[in-house]
């Protein structure tokens, strides 16, 4: 299913929920277009919702370096939210888990910009654990 993204604001933070494939072509184009489109409205807080995505490839977590770069080069940055284990697996794979600012609900991510609130992350060393016992 080809990349499908829509846009809202809550807060003041910009939320992309992303649904498809966020992998090499078409996709990744679009998501680049968007963070650029972002930049230029003077959108640096975005929140990434992952939660629609079936497949993500090395492309896919390029572009997302890519959002995380441009935006805090802008003085923002860049919260994920609702990733799939599998999803996960990708990240802790690729040792980009400790980089990105991962949350399990989008609420967590945009509170995440917010230093007077909580915003619990995603506990990567028992994700990491849970995996490995599950394979075993």
């Amino acid at each position: 299913m080809a990349l499908k993204v829509s846009r809202r604001e809550q807060e003041g933070v910009s939320i992309l929920q992303l649904k498809g494939r966020l992998t090499f072509g078409p996709e990744d184009i679009l998501m680049n277009d968007e963070i650029r489109h972002a930049l230029a409205a003077r959108r640096f807080r975005i929140v990434i919702d992952l939660g629609g995505v079936d497949k993500i490839d090395s492309a896919g977590l390029g572009t997302l370096l890519y959002a995380r770069a441009e935006l805090r080069r802008a003085g923002g940055g860049l919260a994920l939210a609702n990733l799939h284990p599998s999803h996960l697996e990708i990240f802790l794979i690729a040792k980009l888990e400790t980089v990105f600012d991962i949350f399990s609900s989008q609420q967590d991510a945009i509170n995440s910009f917010f230093p007077d609130r909580k915003a619990p992350r995603y506990d990567v060393l028992e994700l990491a654990t849970s995996f490995r016992q599950a394979r075993a």
